[in-house]
Formats: structure tokens, C-alpha cells, sequence
């Protein structure tokens, strides 16, 4: 597995598998703690693992937590999605800055999102599954959403949106986002 630095928000990582290919299909390791420790990370920090099923279309987020936030480990384990993190710590080198991923079923690439930036996605595939690996506990009273088509974010979602949550369709602006998470 390798690890690369993300170039537009500072202490993202990206881990690539490799994945061991035959006629069957493939087999491929998706998470390693020696591999999230040598890239400076605790793996038994984690706490939860979810998924998210999503039809062609729809965006979940953008989403970040108030308080001590949440890092978290993104990878589409079938499918294919369009990730977008948003750096939002204000002592950040890349504060306010985006950067998207192109992660499939097929790749496996997973993103290290770290405590403090947006995260959110759209899927491109009907379905498109996500995997999440947190490192706290889901307090609902830490959410914040931040409108997905807001001008100062600027996110270049590919595809028509066909579906959201009421919750995200809602979404107060990143301005109002910010002011809320001081």
C-alpha cells in the first residue's frame, strides 16, 4: 500500500492499494495499521465503520463536526464517487481550500480526512457504496452541513443532482458554516 500527501489540504493522505489481480477478480488490503502508523496515524484511534448506499446523482454533504471534529478514512468500495474535502481549520496552510477524488470499486484508494475539513460526495454509479472508517462517536449536536452549490466553495460536481437529504437541501451557507464552527 502507498501513501501519498494531498497537495491541496494539508494532512490528507491518500492510501493506494495494491491489489493482487487473477481471472477471479481481485483481492485488495484496505486497511493496514502498520501502513496508518508509519504515515504518522493511530490506527486504533478509529471507533466506527459505516456505509453509505447512494443512486446515480445524489451528494451527501458537504458535512463537518463542530468541536474536537471527526477524522475519518473514505473509500467507495463498489461503484465510483466524486469526494470532496474542504479544509476549514483556520490555522491551516490550506485553509478554505477543496480538493476532489475520483475513488471507484475498482481503485480502492482511500482518502484521510482530517478533524476539521468538510467532506462530502457524489455518486457517479447506480449504486455507488462508501465506506467510512471515524475516529469518534456520532454526536448529532456536533453536525453541520454546509450548502453543496455554494458559490464560495465552488464544487464542480459532474452530474445533474438527482437526490439529497432534506437535512443537506437545507444547508445553511459555508459563511454561516464557519461562524458556527468558532
Amino acid at each position: 500500500m502507498q501513501v501519498e500527501q494531498v497537495a491541496g489540504i494539508a494532512g490528507a493522505l491518500i492510501f493506494r492499494p495494491t491489489p493482487h489481480v487473477d481471472e477471479r477478480g481481485f483481492f485488495s488490503r484496505t486497511f493496514d495499521r502498520d501502513v496508518l502508523k508509519n504515515a504518522g496515524l493511530d490506527p486504533d484511534a478509529f471507533v466506527q465503520d459505516s456505509i453509505s448506499r447512494s443512486r446515480r446523482g445524489v451528494v451527501r454533504g458537504m458535512h463537518i463536526r463542530a468541536g474536537l471534529g471527526e477524522a475519518k478514512l473514505v473509500r467507495c468500495s463498489y461503484g465510483a464517487v466524486l469526494d470532496v474535502v474542504v479544509d476549514l481549520r483556520p490555522d491551516s496552510p490550506t485553509y478554505r481550500q477543496r480538493e476532489t477524488f475520483d475513488l471507484t470499486g475498482e481503485n480502492q484508494v482511500t482518502v484521510y480526512v482530517p478533524a476539521g475539513c468538510a467532506h462530502g460526495f457524489q455518486a457517479l454509479t447506480e449504486p455507488a457504496d462508501v465506506s467510512y472508517r471515524i475516529d469518534r462517536a456520532h454526536d448529532p449536536s456536533e453536525d453541520i452541513s454546509i450548502r453543496w452549490d455554494d458559490a464560495d466553495l465552488d464544487i464542480p460536481w459532474p452530474l445533474p443532482v438527482t437526490l439529497m437529504s432534506e437535512r443537506d437541501l437545507a444547508a445553511p451557507s459555508l459563511a454561516a458554516a464557519i461562524a458556527r464552527l468558532k
